[in-house]
């Protein structure tokens, strides 16, 4: 099993929690960021493929170990955040993955903070996503993240109940694995019989409505400077439709040129990071980013 720690970083406001596989490999890290209702957890399939890589992966504001600190919960705030994590750990530079929303908070770190990106990797997350047509910007965080949302706002009598809850996710449910479990279990937060998700409802509601590309995030895509590889899910949150469409990400590649993009197969959006089918689709985009060229055969 890959070695792992806990381990927190000063930012403003309190402690960062941080997860960290293969602490002590050298090389360049990766910093892996979870989605908008996620915790590091999230990366746990992704980290034990990639043993012999450093991966950093920490909890977001508002979300897991991290959920009790404080405001602003903003993308930019999650980025400079994400910097004083690298700080932390003595680390100058790192190959940036993000899966979901934590693809866009890369987005921002890589625009903020230059020098501490050497690459970008987007899971299924990164490029803005259109509102839901005719839905008031005060629903659209219910309307885009569904059941994912809906748990916040509920207490569960048990972990047995909580489980049941994610069981009946119908783009994880089918898929249930050890490390879903491990995932669901670690965000329950509170004492029995009033359970809860870890993940902040106001900090969620937040980056639900930056993800449109407003607020100067798509000038800050396009003015980028660093590799970017982005993954499409073909399927979306609730196991249905994409997240985002070919054209949209056909889009997104013309006017981002140093974008490559790859399709993932027979995957929804939380199961391309948090099945080992996903995470073999993955780890290729990954790992010959974090290979020592002196050890690449020949």
């Amino acid at each position: 099993m890959t070695a792992y720690a806990r381990v927190t970083a000063p930012v403003d406001g309190g402690e960062l929690a941080v997860g960290v596989w293969s602490p002590d490999a050298g090389g360049t890290p990766i910093l892996a960021v979870h989605g908008i209702t996620a915790s590091h957890r999230a990366w746990l399939l992704a980290a034990e493929a990639l043993g012999g890589t450093r991966i950093i992966a920490p909890d977001l504001r508002g979300r897991g170990r991290s959920s009790g600190l404080p405001g602003p919960f903003g993308l930019e705030q999650h980025a400079d955040d994400l910097e004083r994590v690298l700080d932390a750990l003595g680390v100058e530079r790192a190959v940036v993955a993000g899966h979901s929303m934590g693809a866009f908070v890369a987005v921002r770190l890589a625009e903020r903070h230059p020098e501490r990106v050497d690459r970008l990797v987007l899971v299924d997350g990164g490029l803005p996503i259109a509102p839901p047509v005719g839905v008031a910007a005060e629903d659209v965080p219910a309307v885009v993240l569904g059941p994912a949302l809906e748990r916040l706002g509920m207490r569960f009598s048990s972990p047995e109940e909580y489980e049941a809850f994610w069981r009946r996710h119908p783009a994880i449910g089918p898929w249930w694995n050890p490390a879903i479990a491990d995932y669901v279990a670690y965000d329950l937060a509170g004492e029995a019989p009033a359970l809860r998700s870890s993940a902040d409802a106001e900090a969620v509601s937040v980056n639900a409505l930056e993800l449109d590309g407003s607020a100067g995030y798509a000038d800050a895509l396009t003015g980028l400077d660093v590799p970017i590889d982005f993954l499409r899910a073909p399927r979306g949150l609730l196991d249905g439709a994409a997240l985002y469409e070919p054209a949209v990400v056909a889009e997104w590649r013309e006017r981002l040129p140093g974008m490559r993009t790859h399709e993932a197969h027979d995957v929804n959006h939380y199961t391309i990071v948090m099945t080992d089918a996903g995470v073999r689709q993955v780890v290729p985009l990954l790992k010959p980013l974090v290979t020592d060229p002196k050890e690449t055969p020949a």
